[in-house]
């Protein structure tokens, strides 16, 4: 049995595959990114999961793809908690960026290739190997055009008395504005960056009022002059997407980049499905 995972800092998607590539179970734990989480934490949300639990000595192969692996300390961190929980298999850990490539770019084809989720990240593919220019910082100093950075900008908003009354309040309708809960969310609780990326569907909801469309507009720019602008040849290969945001703000992503003379690939919400047939073709 192989196990197959796409994980964000939110949610972790989980496909188990025979040899042939036949579904045996899919399941989604939380996300399991290792630059916020401790091993009891990382156990925790596996044990919390029947087929996975039920299944950890079953598996032969897990191949996991994740936000937060973008440095040997982490993975190495990861592995190891991954071969002690599942003792028989053989275990590979690669940055969420891997993923993307292997869902949207056809083989030996180079691409830029950008997640826009919970965080963001953008590397080029030369059809070989992944080259990134940005190293991370995380979400406190980078994520431009993330759900997180949406969720600060809404927050913000709202408690500056900047957003519309009626945005205002059907923002109160919507999530618990109460100062101490998010307070306890953002500096107490796990996954705080997890917990700002909440916020992004209300602003692809309201995306057409002046409001959100300043937000996302000022956002995705920066995302494309921070990160994709970063290569040289952005506007000579296509730029594949990634991720819940790049996929329901396509359109906005579109104009964007069509703007800057870059041209848009494919736009994927999930990457998961595309690694079946990636896995299956390469044993």
């Amino acid at each position: 049995m192989k196990l197959l995972v796409d994980s964000g800092s939110t949610k972790a998607d989980w496909i188990a595959i025979d040899d042939n590539g036949k579904v045996l179970f899919t399941t989604q734990t939380l996300g399991l990114n290792p630059e916020i989480l401790d091993k009891q934490e990382v156990i925790n949300r596996l044990d919390a999961k029947f087929d996975i639990e039920h299944n950890k000595e079953k598996a032969t192969h897990l191949f996991f793809y994740g936000a937060g692996c973008g440095t040997e300390r982490m993975k190495d961190f990861l592995a190891d908690v991954f071969k002690e929980y599942f003792p028989n298999a053989a275990v590979a850990v690669h940055e969420d960026t891997y993923a993307a490539v292997y869902a949207t770019t056809p083989k030996g084809e180079q691409a830029i290739v950008c997640i826009l989720g919970t965080g963001s990240n953008c590397s080029f593919f030369d059809g070989t190997v992944l080259h990134q220019k940005v190293q991370s910082l995380g979400y406190i100093a980078m994520d431009d055009g993330s759900g997180n950075r949406f969720g600060r900008h809404l927050l913000r908003g709202y408690y500056f008395n900047k957003m519309p009354k009626e945005l205002a309040k059907e923002f109160e309708e919507e999530y618990n504005v109460d100062a101490d809960y998010i307070k306890a969310n953002l500096y107490k609780e796990a996954n705080p960056n997890a917990y700002l990326a909440t916020f992004a569907k209300f602003i692809i909801k309201n995306k057409d009022t002046e409001f959100c469309k300043k937000i996302i507009y000022k956002e995705l720019k920066k995302f494309a002059k921070n990160y994709i602008m970063q290569y040289e040849n952005c506007k000579e290969v296509p730029v594949h997407f990634v991720g819940s945001i790049a996929f329901y703000l396509k359109d906005e992503l579109t104009e964007i980049l069509t703007e800057y003379g870059i041209q848009i690939g494919n736009v994927l919400r999930r990457p998961i499905d595309g690694l079946i047939a990636y896995h299956v073709l390469n044993k």
